[in-house]
């Protein structure tokens, strides 16, 4: 019995709940910590947000309004979820190669590790999908 327990095969184990939570949990901290902040104060980061691609800074801002915003309510609820992932995998691959300069490690690395964590977490997302606990996973099996 300590042996199961130690193993900790009590607990079930499933890819899709796996899939709900990374899911869940990651999008909802963008939305929550980058998405509403976006909306909420669009007009006044629309005069100082950076523009790394040159398109702009407002376009830049709609860009990652609709990354941090719109794609993670999408891959909350698990609709268009493949493509969710991939609008915020190009989003953050720009704000950390772009605006952040590959930063890790160091005194100005802190936000590329974050940074890096949510990049992880959308290519993981982008290559498995959604899982069956999604508006748009698996039916039927």
């Amino acid at each position: 019995m300590s042996k199961r327990l130690l193993l900790l095969k009590p607990i079930p184990t499933s890819k899709d709940a796996g899939l709900l939570a990374l899911r869940v949990l990651v999008a909802a901290t963008m939305l929550l910590r980058h998405g509403l902040e976006k909306f909420s104060h669009f007009s006044a980061m629309a005069a100082h947000f950076p523009n790394p691609l040159h398109i702009g800074a407002t376009p830049s801002l709609m860009f990652a309004t609709l990354a941090d915003g719109i794609c993670s309510v999408l891959l909350i609820l698990g609709l268009a979820t493949r493509w969710a992932a991939l609008i915020e995998i190009v989003n953050l691959f720009v704000a950390w190669s772009l605006v952040l300069h590959f930063a890790f490690f160091g005194r100005t690395g802190g936000e590329g590790e974050l940074v890096v964590l949510y990049l992880g977490a959308m290519v993981a997302l982008f290559l498995m999908g959604p899982g069956k606990y999604s508006l748009d996973g698996p039916s039927g099996k």
